[in-house]
């Protein structure tokens, strides 16, 4: 192990585990502020599409926030535009995990995250009771946990190897 290494490793030692919670507004948002019990204990923020919705950082304790652009598979000009946002905040804020509940934004965090080493989580939709959403479907190979809400979407329900693991729903 090189003295590189073996620095950034000491610093990782000394601070909690930093966690970038990225999703879309409206129910994307709402699923992911049900998970904030399960990051006690570690550096929380925050990135949605509305930076209206910083006011729901109220009752999170000192969960830090950052808006960041909307996008679409429609709008392959703001796509651009969340991809150059998103690799800054990798770049400044150096997230040991990233979780997602979708859509778009996470995707594109979870994929840029693996570039600076953090590991990634993509929790599908409850919306998505039929089948996995697509952002799911792009996200979950590259996902160190990748969980659905629903058990019939679950890996053991349909005999796959691959796939998303159920172990419950947010709401």
């Amino acid at each position: 192990m090189d003295d590189t290494t073996k620095r950034r490793k000491s610093a990782h030692a000394k601070r909690p585990p930093r966690v970038l919670a990225v999703a879309s507004s409206g129910g994307h948002w709402a699923e992911l502020l049900r998970l904030t019990p399960a990051w006690e204990g570690c550096e929380l923020v925050y990135a949605t599409t509305d930076p209206a919705l910083e006011a729901d950082m109220a009752g999170h304790g000192a969960a830090r926030f950052v808006a960041i652009p909307d996008a679409s598979r429609w709008s392959r000009w703001r796509l651009v535009r969340l991809v150059a946002h998103l690799a800054w905040q990798m770049v400044r804020l150096r997230p040991d995990v990233i979780v997602s509940t979708g859509a778009a934004p996470g995707y594109v965090a979870l994929r840029l995250g693996r570039l600076v080493g953090a590991r990634g989580i993509w929790v599908d939709s409850v919306a998505n009771a039929g089948a996995l959403s697509m952002s799911g479907r792009m996200a979950g190979p590259h996902c160190d946990l990748w969980l659905t809400q629903w058990p019939h979407l679950g890996r053991e329900a349909t005999g796959a190897s691959e796939g998303p693991e159920y172990s419950g729903s947010v709401l």
